[in-house]
Parts: structure tokens; sequence; C-alpha cells
């Protein structure tokens, strides 16, 4: 059954069909007397160029009301699926800062005071003084950084991050090489060396054992020596029992955030 356009309110989020894709845009079916034209700025979070990057004819999905009359007060439906993204998007982030933990994303750009991230679809800002690397700004753009959530104000549209890497701060990384004494683990501009005897408390034979090139790996930042530009890191210390890094290194993984705060406490102490 059609429901009337009246209805409907900002802020409502409805389900729609595509029914027709134009270079313009594309027309949406929510169950209204006639069909909603959705332009292609407000399609995707991200910058497209044709429509069906973002939809597919007939597709079926979200769509955020956003206005229900025009400029002269007659009643005419807006409908948006990038302000529906925007909004989850910073609820994600949001939830990331609460949750503390240690994301990745992308430099996309400078800026005056530092450098652009991507995350979610948004763009973050990180001062040059919360920058962890010799390298300058420019070179930085292409690159991914492990990266903290300082600050998240959807208002504003202020998003403020942190690339300060810490003892106790769990990173993500790939193995890029490994060596007899240990596995170098690529975690962004910086290099880590996770050191033979800080794998597991359990005895292992070779890095090798544990370890192949291009394994995605979570690690904990023992120690920081930015004039050297190396990182040490732990896995062992994220063990939940001794020996799991050998035997069930997923475990390991999803444990981790737990097992580095335990390790902050003990080391507040």
């Amino acid at each position: 059954m059609n429901s009337t356009l009246s209805s409907f309110c900002p802020g409502d989020v409805v389900i729609g069909k595509a029914i027709a894709l134009e270079p313009g845009g594309a027309l949406i079916d929510i169950g209204a007397p006639t069909a909603i034209f959705l332009p292609i700025s407000e399609m995707s979070i991200n910058e497209i160029d044709s429509p069906e990057e973002a939809l597919q004819l007939n597709e079926t999905r979200e769509f955020l009301i956003v206005r229900k009359y025009d400029e002269a007060g007659n009643l005419m439906l807006s409908l948006s699926i990038r302000q529906r993204e925007e909004k989850l998007a910073w609820e994600r982030v949001r939830q990331m800062q609460a949750e503390n933990v240690t994301l990745s994303a992308k430099v996309i750009d400078t800026y005056r005071y530092g450098v652009l991230v991507g995350i979610e679809g948004l763009r973050g800002k990180i001062l040059s003084s919360y920058l962890s690397t010799p390298k300058a700004k420019e070179e930085l753009v292409g690159e991914e950084l492990p990266l903290k959530i300082l600050e998240v104000d959807e208002y504003r549209g202020h998003l403020a991050l942190s690339h300060r890497l810490e003892v106790g701060q769990v990173v993500l990384g790939l193995v890029s090489a490994i060596k007899p004494y240990g596995a170098f683990i690529d975690i962004g501009v910086v290099n880590a060396l996770l050191r033979y005897p800080e794998i597991s408390h359990a005895h292992l034979d070779t890095p090798h054992s544990v370890f192949k090139v291009n394994d995605e790996v979570k690690a904990m930042i023992l120690d920081v020596d930015l004039e050297r530009g190396l990182i040490s890191l732990s896995t062992k210390a994220l063990e939940p029992e001794p020996g799991d890094m050998l035997k069930n290194p997923q475990k390991v993984y999803e444990k981790a955030e737990e097992m580095a705060a335990k390790y902050r406490n003990q080391m507040q102490k």
C-alpha cells in the first residue's frame, strides 16, 4: 500500500528501490505516490562519477529523508544515502574512540598543520606534533598509519587523531621479513621488530615456525626509539596462556586489547 508524502518526516529512515538510473542520479520508489529523485551528490559518502558506482537498478536499501518541503514550501521529499552513511560513520568512530582501539588509515592529503586521513569515509586530521615519524608530511601521502582517535565532534565535522606510538599500544601489521633474530612487521611508516624472545613464553625453534611473510600480526609496542626509527614489539605479552602464540595465535589476537590493558595497568603500578 502506498503512503502519502505527508506521512514521511525528515530523519526517517525508509526502505526504497532504485527503479531508474540517470546520468545525474536515480529514481527511488519508497512506497509514496510518486518516485523520488536522488541526485548523484547524495548517493554515497565517497566521491563517485556515475550512479552505478553506488546503486544498481532494482537494488533495495535504506535511505534517509532529509527534507519534506522545497524552498517554496511545496510538499517534496528529498532523500540521501550520503547523509545516512555519514551518520553511521560518526557512530562507528565514536565507538572506536570509546573502546580505545588502534586503527589503520591511509594518509590522503596534507594541510597547513599536518595530514589528512580517510576513516570510514570521513576525513580526519593529524597535527604534525602528533606524528611519530621522521618523514616529511608530504612523504606520508599514500601511507597506512596506526592511529588513535583523540576527538570526535560530528556537529563541527571534526575528527582528530594521533600517530604517537606508545608503549603498551596494540598495533596491526604485516610480516615484511623474517630473520634468525626475529620478524620485521610493517605497521606503517616506522620499522617494527618482533624479536625472537618476544614471540612466545614457550620455546620455539625459529621465527619461521610461527610466521611467514605477509602474515597479519597483532602485537604490543614494548619500546619506541624514534631517533633510530625502530619500534620493538611483543606478542608474548599478549598471550592469555604461555605458548598460545604457537598453539592458537587467533586467541592471542582476539584477547590482544584485554591483555595489553593488563600490561599497562601493571606498568602503572
